[in-house]
């Protein structure tokens, strides 16, 4: 069942060494810990420290009830005597942040609670 190559014995991994007693088989003592379940922990920054927030991105961005990221439009602050007031009321709404964009808001944004399934 193994092969001898000098005086080194050589296994494969499929086979086993039967003349030696079986380690597994013997019960293990009182005061041992029982053995645990492993779970795989979810890490969320590196060494334990907390991602900072961009305050500056957090002052523009918010996220809707369904968790959609939205923006407000550009064109809204100054030069407002030559826009009609429908273009006026159109750049004052809120509007969905592109889904190439959410990458780059989320980093940002460590702490958002974003749906990234919402459409």
């Amino acid at each position: 069942q193994f092969n001898k190559v000098g005086k080194a014995l050589k296994l494969s991994s499929s086979q086993t060494i039967s003349a030696f007693p079986s380690f597994a088989s013997k019960a293990l003592p009182a005061f041992a810990p029982a053995p645990q379940t492993l779970q795989s922990p979810t890490v969320f920054a590196a060494k334990g420290y907390k991602m900072k927030t961009h305050k500056a991105s957090a002052k523009r961005f918010r996220v809707t009830g369904r968790g959609k990221i939205v923006r407000r439009r550009a064109g809204k602050q100054h030069l407002l005597a030559k826009k009609n007031t429908k273009r006026k009321l159109r750049l004052s709404k809120m509007h969905a942040v592109s889904r190439s964009d959410y990458d780059n808001v989320i980093g940002a944004l460590p702490y958002l609670k974003v749906n990234r399934n919402a459409k």
